[in-house]
């Protein structure tokens, strides 16, 4: 309507642009823009009929396609109802042949986790590292295994058996103390140890060997070396049933000298007193057995005195003495005896103060150790008992060190006195006698 309207308007203007002579030539030129638009519109009228035939053409043959479509879809969803009611008949068809399978399977994938967990710290793995993969397949798989690799499972429970009584000697990967891999000639003893080049090795979570950061003592790296060069049948080594566990445990334990560590300031002051007693009795020891040797041998002599042992020089103050009073005789006698006694029985006061001081310089440390102990319980609490080992070591090494320094101390420092009295008593009864036979020989002189 809109458009008819612009067409009438736009014929309209033009009569009225084109100036018409007359009413007549007015008439004629509306009534020619008239006859136009009736053309115009039975034209447009006409092309408007024909569009609406094929647009319901077109909306029939829509129609008729989603029919069409319909019965496509329904026949689909019948199909795919029939083939969701055949799978789940076939499910439970299945369910009922397998039976006890599924049942089998699952104790499968259950053993197969199991094992995966023993074959992971197992030294027989470092030899032969595939066979976690197949364990892994069997834990984690979603389908009944095959036969082939129930076969393989099998033979793989019956290998850990087999190598757990053998040992081998194989070529493997190697991670040493400081991270670095290489490879290396392996032995192992069963599923018990595994060293190189004498040195225990341990598994790690990888599957993977790396040497103990601190190898076991009592002589265990020596034995690993001899078992490693000796081609005898039979040849001693050490055996962890633990699994590593206890080589474990062996290898944390300290040294003697991280032990002498932990006993701190104190504990050095007690070893070198010790070390300084230790030396003193060791000099005092060996002067009283060579003194005593060559008083033994002076005492086959008595006749002729010898300047190299007390004994000899105690019997020269009677020769020298011959012509003297009996009494003056005596003094210089004992006197002699008194100058030799010193050196036989010198340093015996300074080892009894040594022993009587060790066990207080242990108390000491035991003290400065527990005031330790209880300054980290104060700081960080008693959760964690790790955090208070440093100050009970102290207390308990700086106590063994003062006892352990007295103790054979005292047995030595007993050892000495018993050697020099025996040694001073020869000194006296020797002198004495020698003093006895001198005067009786005087008196028998003066009797004539």
């Amino acid at each position: 309507m809109k458009k008819l309207f612009i067409i009438a308007a736009l014929s309209f203007s033009a009569v009225a642009q084109a100036a018409p002579q007359g009413l007549d030539e007015l008439l004629k030129q509306v009534q020619q823009g008239s006859q136009a638009s009736a053309k115009m519109n039975a034209d447009r009228e006409a092309r408007f009929l024909r569009d609406k035939n094929e647009q319901a053409a077109m909306l029939q043959k829509a129609e008729a396609d989603l029919a069409t479509a319909n019965a496509r879809i329904s026949r689909v969803k019948g199909r795919y109802d029939a083939s969701q009611a055949e799978i789940k008949a076939l499910k439970e068809k299945l369910q009922t042949r397998v039976g006890d399978t599924g049942q089998m399977y699952a104790s499968v994938r259950q053993a197969a986790g199991d094992f995966r967990g023993a074959a992971a710290g197992s030294l027989v793995t470092a030899q032969y590292p595939e066979r976690i993969e197949l364990l892994e397949d069997l834990m984690k798989g979603t389908e009944l295994p095959s036969v082939a690799k129930l076969e393989k499972f099998w033979f793989l429970l019956q290998q850990e058996m087999t190598e757990g009584g053998k040992v081998a000697r194989f070529s493997a990967e190697i991670v040493d103390e400081d991270g670095a891999r290489a490879k290396a000639d392996v032995i192992r003893i069963g599923v018990f140890d595994a060293f190189a080049d004498g040195q225990y090795l341990a598994m790690q979570t990888d599957g993977s060997l790396s040497v103990l950061p601190r190898q076991p003592g009592h002589g265990a790296t020596g034995l690993a070396k001899s078992f490693a060069k000796s081609d005898d049948p039979i040849e001693p080594i050490i055996v962890d049933p633990s699994h590593g566990t206890l080589l474990a445990l062996e290898s944390a334990r300290p040294t003697i000298g991280e032990r002498l560590h932990m006993g701190g300031f104190v504990g050095y002051v007690i070893i070198f007193i010790g070390l300084v007693g230790a030396a003193i009795a060791a000099y005092q020891l060996t002067f009283l057995i060579k003194v005593g040797r060559l008083i033994h041998i002076q005492l086959a002599n008595l006749r002729q005195p010898n300047l190299d042992n007390p004994l000899g020089r105690v019997l020269a103050c009677l020769t020298d003495e011959i012509s003297a009073d009996p009494e003056v005789v005596e003094l210089h006698v004992s006197e002699a005896v008194l100058r030799e006694t010193p050196k036989i029985e010198r340093f015996q006061g300074l080892i009894r103060l040594i022993v009587a001081a060790g066990p207080l310089l242990g108390l000491l440390g035991t003290v400065i150790g527990m005031i330790e102990t209880f300054q980290v319980i104060t700081e960080v609490g008693a959760g964690d008992p790790k955090v208070m080992a440093g100050g009970i070591s102290q207390a308990m090494i700086a106590t063994v060190l003062g006892l352990g320094i007295a103790i054979p101390l005292l047995f030595v420092n007993t050892l000495l006195m018993s050697r020099s009295r025996a040694l001073v008593q020869i000194l006296d009864e020797q002198s004495a006698g020698m003093l006895a036979q001198r005067m009786e020989t005087a008196r028998a002189a003066n009797a004539h």
